[in-house]
């Protein structure tokens, strides 16, 4: 198929790869614009644009799509049989919708209507699910409300964090997308609408939604800690400075107020909701570098009964 492609960060990678491996005409990659970033503001330029050149296909950058009359020019003189859109990070607007007679594809990393939203993936395990997968869909005005097309259940794994599930999941939608295509091309594959009472969401995250708050039980502790990777992680605070907790898992056999500290050789207990404990085995102190709790508690000596988060920062 004649298509467009739409996507920016390395989650749309292995879709644009899967799709001319598998012979579709990619006649424009569309990303977002390069933009600075870091502490030295160098300019980043987007994972799928370095690919879409190393494949020597056309790439465009648009600040903006829904009022770009160049943009939408560009677009309909091309006049691709579908638009694939994966993790671009932009409302794809009407006329987009309109233009191709199949439609706009989306590869959403959650099974729909579960985890609508821009963060799925961080969400389905900070939620302690045991199995996700990939949808995919054909986009309507709403967010991530349309039909879906097909879906493939990925299991999530007791060690996995947002970090190593994201590539799997990137992969598995690969993969389904071009089957999504084969089926649509061949008149196979049939559309059904989402069940609406069945949707929850995953919102964009922000900072807050790191902050550990040890009145919940442990293992919601653990799962938020493994799903907010790479940010915004999991934090606390202690003596009035932020502590990140990079390695926790549930402990058992401890009876412990919430948020105080009991010390071993190589770990620390801290108290959380309904009697349950977290073993902490790395932290990364303020303005420090990540550390064993060996190495924390040889260097920062915290007490019995010391309680975090209690200090503002």
């Amino acid at each position: 198929m004649r298509l467009a492609f739409c996507g920016t960060p390395q989650f749309a990678v292995p879709t644009l790869n899967a799709l001319v491996a598998a012979g579709h005409e990619v006649a424009l990659v569309v990303c977002q614009p390069d933009r600075p970033s870091g502490r030295g503001q160098q300019i980043s330029v987007p994972v799928v644009k370095q690919r879409a050149l190393e494949l020597g296909l056309p790439v465009t950058q648009p600040e903006k799509i829904k009022n770009n009359p160049e943009f939408q020019a560009q677009l309909q003189a091309l006049r691709p049989q579908v638009i694939i859109v994966v993790a671009y990070g932009r409302i794809i607007p009407k006329w987009m919708l309109d233009l191709p007679p199949l439609g706009n594809l989306n590869l959403h990393a959650s099974l729909l209507p579960k985890y609508r939203g821009a963060a799925p993936i961080q969400w389905a395990i900070a939620s302690g699910e045991k199995i996700t997968g990939a949808t995919t869909m054909r986009i309507d005005e709403g967010l991530d409300t349309g039909d879906i097309l097909l879906q493939r259940e990925l299991p999530i794994l007791e060690s996995d964090t947002a970090i190593t599930l994201a590539p799997r999941l990137a992969e598995t939608g690969a993969e389904l997308m071009v089957e999504t295509l084969r089926g649509l091309e061949s008149g196979s594959i049939h559309s059904r609408p989402q069940d609406n009472s069945r949707a929850t969401l995953a919102p964009i995250l922000n900072k807050e939604d790191g902050r550990m708050d040890f009145s919940r039980p442990a293992e919601v502790l653990v799962n938020r800690l493994r799903g907010f990777q790479p940010w915004p992680g999991a934090f606390t605070s202690l003596r009035g400075k932020q502590l990140q907790i990079t390695q926790a898992k549930v402990g058992s056999g401890y009876s412990i107020p919430v948020g105080e500290l009991r010390t071993l050789p190589d770990h620390l207990l801290v108290g959380c909701g309904g009697g349950t404990v977290l073993e902490v085995y790395e932290v990364q102190p303020e303005g420090k570098k990540r550390m064993s709790v060996r190495e924390f508690i040889n260097g920062y000596r915290p007490e019995e009964g010391e309680k975090l988060g209690t200090s503002s920062f």
